[in-house]
């Protein structure tokens, strides 16, 4: 198999809809160490994808349902960032663009190597936690996204150079949410961490 199973149990969410691969696919995951999340179509797909967390999506293009990509649109207009994989039998360029431009982050063709695949899990799950930690580091004290920067020392929020003006609760919660891009919170869990 791949490199060595991560220091801690990461989630990967597998959508596929043929069984065979979709066993496949788990199998192999959960024997690299990973936690393993399985759905047969793209509907149950998005409902793991929202409830579950996970910190790898392994989305087939063509699923009963929704397709791969619309599920991909979807997480990406709920402002998910988890590292999205595409895996099709479809090996077009065009097809390649739609898959990268519907927010996918990688694009696998069937048949694939299992190690390889694998190995594009690994390292989706290195580039997020390289920028969690560039975000950390630097956002111990200031998170810079571009148009919106918040400094927690002096509890500022600007917006594109003008200074918002929040109440304690609402700076909280929003450099939270900044502090841990791409994670989804319940209501409960907003309460507690916030």
């Amino acid at each position: 198999m791949a490199a060595a199973p991560p220091e801690r149990k990461f989630k990967i969410l597998v959508v596929e809809d043929d069984r065979t691969l979709r066993e496949a696919l788990r199998y192999n995951l959960v024997a690299d160490g990973y936690d393993v999340v399985v759905a047969e179509d793209g509907g149950e797909g998005l409902v793991s994808a929202r409830q579950e967390d996970p910190d790898v999506v392994i989305l087939d293009l063509m699923l009963p349902s929704l397709s791969g990509i619309e599920v991909c649109k979807a997480l990406r207009r709920d402002g998910s960032i988890v590292p999205v994989i595409m895996l099709t039998a479809r090996d077009a360029e065009i097809d390649r663009i739609d898959g990268l431009e519907s927010g996918a982050d990688d694009y696998v063709t069937k048949p694939f190597s299992m190690r390889e695949l694998i190995a594009r899990v690994h390292a989706q799950i290195r580039r997020m936690d390289m920028l969690k930690s560039v975000s950390q580091s630097s956002g111990d004290q200031v998170i810079d996204l571009g148009d919106l920067v918040i400094n927690r020392g002096s509890r500022a929020v600007t917006l594109r150079g003008k200074a918002l003006d929040l109440r304690p609760r609402e700076f909280d919660l929003l450099a939270h949410l900044a502090a841990n891009p791409g994670r989804v919170y319940t209501r409960d869990q907003l309460l507690q961490d916030v």
